[in-house]
């Protein structure tokens, strides 16, 4: 028993180590490393834009910039044209431009001017807006000159549109340019012809003359409307180079019947129209 005990007490104690686990890693990921290439990125295209800079001319720098702007270039020269850092345009002085994106100063033809969206000049639009509210003003002005013009113009509207500027001339309820269902013109509507062919002597553009008509409330085997609406047309048209308006100025006329009212109620009295169009210098 003593031998046992002594045999014991000499053994090797038992040693229980305890390991704290630690969340996360214990080098804290690899952070670090993202952080640092994005430096060395950084760096590189720092010295990249340094020796750009410093080995570049300013045209060429020009070239570079244009060609990253987001912005189409307005200059009538502009960079990001030729080949690799050269900042000659597509629309060099060498290259004239048709599209009306550019312009060449070497020997500028009609045909290589810069026109622009509309295909005219570029003083084109200005001077033919001009000349369609030199008309427009000359017309309303008249209102103003007695109780007879005053009555006269009762009958006349005026727009602007895509076309030119529109003299609509229309019936009225208590006077009608047209005498019954014929294109024999009034007395009324000869005066508004005298009118209208002094006032488009201000402009040199040419004249088209639409003719207009209600719809008639009963359904005719044969309609009359297209005739009816064409010789009102040419009525006025005869009237305004009768009052010395240049023949040669009339472009086109037209009868449309009762196809385009004016009015939610194409039997309406305001149907009845003519319009004397101004037209623009392309059309």
């Amino acid at each position: 028993m003593g031998v046992w005990m002594a045999g014991q007490s000499n053994a090797a104690p038992v040693i229980i180590k305890r390991k704290k686990v630690i969340q996360g890693g214990g080098h804290h990921g690899g952070a670090w490393k993202v952080a640092y290439a994005d430096f060395v990125t950084a760096m590189m295209a720092f010295f990249m834009l340094m020796w750009l800079l410093n080995a570049t001319t300013e045209k060429q720098r020009k070239g570079i910039a244009d060609y990253f702007s987001p912005t189409i270039a307005v200059a009538r020269i502009s960079g990001g044209g030729d080949g690799m850092f050269q900042g000659d345009s597509n629309f060099s002085e060498q290259t004239q431009a048709n599209a009306g994106t550019g312009a060449s100063q070497i020997q500028p033809t009609e045909a290589d001017k810069a026109r622009g969206e509309t295909g005219m000049a570029e003083d084109g639009g200005t001077a033919e807006k001009a000349a369609l509210d030199r008309v427009e003003k000359a017309l309303t002005a008249q209102g103003g000159e007695s109780m007879t013009m005053e009555r006269l113009l009762r009958h006349v509207v005026t727009k602007v549109t895509d076309e030119g500027l529109v003299i609509e001339i229309f019936d009225l309820p208590e006077a009608s340019l047209f005498i019954d269902d014929t294109a024999e013109p009034k007395g009324q509507t000869r005066k508004i012809a005298a009118l209208l062919a002094e006032v488009l002597q201000l402009a040199e553009n040419r004249i088209a003359v639409n003719g207009h008509v209600r719809r008639l409330p009963i359904t005719l085997k044969d309609n009359p409307s297209w005739d009816l609406s064409t010789a009102r047309a040419q009525t006025m048209r005869a009237m305004l180079e009768g009052y010395d308006l240049p023949a040669e100025r009339m472009a086109r006329i037209s009868g449309h019947a009762d196809r385009k009212p004016a009015t939610a109620d194409p039997t309406a009295l305001r149907n009845n129209r003519l319009e004397v169009i101004l037209l623009r210098k392309n059309r």
